[in-house]
C-alpha cells in the first residue's frame, strides 16, 4: 500500500480544568482558569476554525460548567483589562532590561480580551463546532471509584452534559488520567461510548494496533514515544528559543527564552516551524497513530505550543502524513483486547499520583464518601450528588502527591468532603454555582 495512507496520525488534545470557578483567586484558583482561555483556549479556536476536523477535541463536561457559569465573562475580563495591564505595567518599571519582551507578554492578554469579545463571551459555542468527545463529569480517576453506580453516575453525566450542550455525541469517550481496568468497559459499552484512549506502554502492545474490548468500546493505544517529543523532558519545549515558563518576572509574567537569553519571537517562530517538521517526520510507517496531549500544554505551558500544532498540521499535509480525527473509521480491522492491567499515563503508569501515600489518603475519602452517598439506604439530593462529584475530581490527589498548588487542593477536597456531609444531613447552602448542571 502506497500513499498518504500508510501514516495515518491523531491528535487528540483533552481539554480539562477542575472546578476552581469561584473558589479562591491567586496564587490557586480561577486564575488558572482565566490564564487558559486567553493563552491556550482563545489561540487554539483560530487553529481548529483554519483546519477543521483535522484534531480531535475532548472537553472535560466540568470545564464546560464554568465557561457557561454566570459572571465569568465579567470577571475574565477584568481580568485581562485589570489585572493583567496593571501587572506589566509594574514589571516594566521592575525589568526594564526586558520591556519588549513584556510588551510581547501583554499583547496576547490585549489580543485575547479582543477575541473574547469578538466571539461574544461565548466560548462554549465556539468551540462547539470542534467538541467531540466527552469525558467523566469531573474528571475522577475511574478504577479508583468504590462502586458500579459510581461510574455510571460520573460517566452518565458527562455523556449527559455534552449531549445537552452540544446536540449529540460521537461516543468519544476521554478517560480522566488516562487510567483504564477492564472492568469498566461495560460501562462505558452502556453509556454509548465506542472509543477512548489507553495507555499501554511497556505491554509489548503495537500502539498502532486499535484494540476491541471484550464489552465492545475500542481501544486506542496512544503513542508514548511520540508523545514524548512533545512531553518528555527532551521535548521540543526545552528547546532554547522559546519561552522559559520557569524563569518569570516579579509579577510572573514570561520574558526570558530557555537559553537565558531576552525572548526573541522570531526565533521561536523558526524553532516551532523546524519541530513542526521533525515530528511530521517521527509519525511511524503502517499504521494509525494516536497522539494524546492536555491541551493546555499549548500555549500556557508552552507558550508556542498552538503555533507549533498549527505547523504540524501544515507539515505533515507535506509530508504525506493523513492528519485525521479519532472516530468510528479507527475501530476497523481492531484485534480482541488481550487480558489487560489497570492502566495510566500517570508517573509510574499506575494508580500511585492518586492513590499512593504522597496523595495523603485522598483516594479513600473518596471512596468512603462515595460509598455512604450512594449506598442502597440514601437518598441523595442533588445537591449531595454535585459535592460528591466535586470530591471525585482527580486533579486535588494530584495537586497534593506533586506538591505544586501549597495547601489548596487539600483544602478544596476537605472543603467539598464536608459540604457533602452537610448535605446529606439536609443542612447547609449550596456554593456550587454551576456544576453538574445536567446530573444523569
Amino acid at each position: 500500500m502506497t500513499g498518504r495512507a500508510e501514516r495515518s496520525l491523531s491528535v487528540v488534545l483533552h481539554t480539562h480544568m477542575p472546578y476552581v470557578e469561584g473558589f479562591g483567586t491567586w496564587p490557586f484558583g480561577e486564575e488558572w482558569l482565566w490564564e487558559a482561555i486567553a493563552t491556550c483556549y482563545l489561540p487554539l479556536l483560530d487553529v481548529l476554525e483554519a483546519h477543521p476536523g483535522a484534531v480531535t477535541v475532548s472537553l472535560t463536561p466540568v470545564l464546560t460548567d464554568q465557561l457557561e457559569a454566570p459572571g465569568v465573562a465579567e470577571r475574565l475580563l477584568a481580568f485581562l483589562r485589570g489585572v493583567r495591564e496593571e501587572s506589566h505595567r509594574l514589571d516594566m518599571k521592575a525589568h526594564p532590561e526586558v520591556a519588549s519582551q513584556l510588551e510581547h507578554s501583554l499583547a496576547r492578554y490585549r489580543r485575547a480580551a479582543k477575541d473574547y469579545e469578538r466571539r461574544d463571551g461565548d466560548l462554549v459555542a465556539a468551540l462547539a463546532p470542534h467538541a467531540a468527545w466527552t469525558s467523566a463529569a469531573t474528571h475522577a480517576v475511574l478504577p479508583l471509584l468504590a462502586t458500579g453506580a459510581g461510574v455510571r453516575l460520573q460517566v452518565e453525566t458527562g455523556v449527559a452534559a455534552h449531549r445537552a450542550r452540544f446536540g449529540g455525541w460521537g461516543g468519544g469517550f476521554w478517560l480522566p488520567e488516562c487510567a483504564h481496568a477492564p472492568w469498566l468497559d461495560t460501562h462505558l459499552e452502556a453509556a454509548g461510548v465506542a472509543v477512548t484512549c489507553v495507555e499501554l506502554t511497556g505491554l509489548g502492545l503495537d500502539p498502532r494496533v486499535p484494540l476491541r474490548s471484550a464489552a465492545g468500546p475500542i481501544l486506542a493505544p496512544i503513542d508514548r514515544a511520540l508523545i514524548d517529543r512533545v512531553w518528555g523532558p527532551a521535548g521540543y519545549p526545552s528547546h532554547g528559543a522559546y519561552l522559559d515558563t520557569h524563569h518569570r518576572t516579579t509579577r510572573r509574567h514570561l520574558a526570558w527564552a530557555v537559553d537565558g537569553q531576552p525572548y526573541d519571537p522570531q526565533r521561536a517562530a523558526a524553532q516551532v516551524r523546524e519541530d513542526a517538521a521533525d515530528f511530521a517526520t517521527r509519525v511511524p510507517d503502517g499504521g494509525w497513530t494516536v497522539c494524546a496531549l492536555d491541551t493546555e500544554l499549548l500555549g500556557h505551558w508552552w507558550a508556542e505550543g498552538v503555533d507549533w500544532l498549527a505547523a504540524v498540521i501544515e507539515a505533515c499535509g507535506r509530508a504525506g502524513v493523513d492528519v485525521r480525527p479519532l472516530d468510528a473509521r479507527y475501530g476497523a480491522g481492531a484485534a480482541p483486547a488481550p487480558a489487560l492491567p489497570v492502566t495510566t499515563w500517570g508517573r509510574t503508569r499506575t494508580l500511585e499520583t492518586w492513590s499512593g501515600p504522597r496523595a495523603q489518603g485522598l483516594a479513600w475519602r473518596q471512596r468512603a464518601a462515595e460509598l455512604r452517598t450512594l449506598s442502597p439506604s440514601e437518598r441523595p439530593s442533588p445537591r449531595a450528588l454535585r459535592e460528591l462529584l466535586a470530591l471525585q475530581a482527580s486533579d486535588w490527589a494530584f495537586l497534593v502527591s506533586e506538591d505544586t498548588a501549597g495547601p489548596y487542593p487539600l483544602e478544596r477536597a476537605t472543603a467539598h468532603e464536608a459540604a457533602l456531609e452537610a448535605a446529606l444531613a439536609g443542612e447547609g447552602e449550596p456554593e456550587l454555582r454551576n456544576l453538574a448542571p445536567y446530573l444523569a
